[in-house]
């Protein structure tokens, strides 16, 4: 049976005219959803950029950067709709829950974030309802128009990895993240590993399992098959990395959507209940 969305749904107009999401549209009956919780380094404009150079916003803590353009690449080659954030994830991160105590980042490697130095908890509440919800208020949405059109959509999340953390080299070209529900995730992994040219984490570079964060809420609790993917940034920060890359997942998504049991609804529990501190997607 489908559940609804358990965030709340209370939500709120930008001043300026901001609006924080965008979707691509294509077949809600595709089988697939996909969403980007960093696809943007935007700011609404009262906001400048947050007391930050703006070469900040460039970098990594900025957003998630090529995951946008490879969200678009593999919507049109599966011919698949997309949900994407428009804003940074420094104004605030929509891929934790509502009452993680780094949901408005104070200091993100290294930076220190003016503008969200002093943010009081009314600050925080209408970050929530302005930018943050009606993110998640889309992905629900998306996953009701795909379910009234007929079929339980896997979700993929589509994010990227810096190529260097704190001094030490990552090997891995992607990662795959997931929780307890192997549908996706498996595959996945499976896909990308028979290219012998690349490295692909299992739950690396980071643990893909931490309650309440974006999956969690539409994915895991939900039954509904689901899976993170990481790319490394070196590789999809220009198009011909872009389009190498889409042409290499989309074909392992088309053959897991051939499996009807990516679309059916299925607890299979979290990891979370056992181990729930531990490092997930959001650095």
């Amino acid at each position: 049976m489908f559940q609804p969305d358990p965030q709340s749904t209370t939500t709120a107009t930008d001043p300026g005219g901001f609006e924080p999401v965008e979707q691509i549209d294509g077949a809600w009956d595709s089988g697939i959803l996909l969403i980007t919780d960093h696809a943007s380094n935007a700011l609404p404009q009262h906001y400048g950029t947050l007391g930050l150079a703006p070469e900040e916003l460039e970098r990594h803590i900025g957003y998630d950067i090529g995951s946008a353009r490879l969200t678009r690449a593999l919507a049109a080659r599966l011919e698949a709709p997309a949900i994407m954030s428009t804003f940074s994830r420094l104004l605030i991160d929509p891929n934790r829950g509502d009452d993680d105590p780094t949901l408005v980042m104070r200091l993100s490697d290294g930076a220190i974030i003016p503008g969200n130095a002093h943010h009081d908890a009314d600050e925080r509440a209408h970050r929530i309802a302005t930018y943050y919800q009606p993110y998640h208020d889309a992905i629900n949405a998306g996953i009701s128009r795909s379910v009234d059109a007929g079929k339980v959509p896997m979700i993929l999340s589509v994010h990227s990895f810096t190529p260097v953390w704190r001094g030490v080299a990552r090997p891995w070209h992607a990662g795959i993240l997931w929780d307890n529900d192997p549908r996706l995730a498996v595959p996945l992994i499976d896909g990308l590993r028979s290219d012998d040219d690349i490295m692909v984490g299992d739950n690396e570079p980071y643990r893909g399992y931490l309650k309440n964060d974006t999956l969690y809420f539409h994915g895991t609790i939900r039954g509904i098959a689901h899976a993170l993917i990481e790319v490394r940034q070196d590789l999809i920060d220009h198009e011909a990395g872009i389009e190498a890359w889409a042409d290499r997942i989309a074909p392992i998504m088309a053959m897991i959507n051939r499996d009807p049991q990516t679309h059916a609804f299925h607890e299979f529990g979290s990891r979370t209940d056992l181990d729930p501190g531990t490092e997930d997607s959001r650095k």
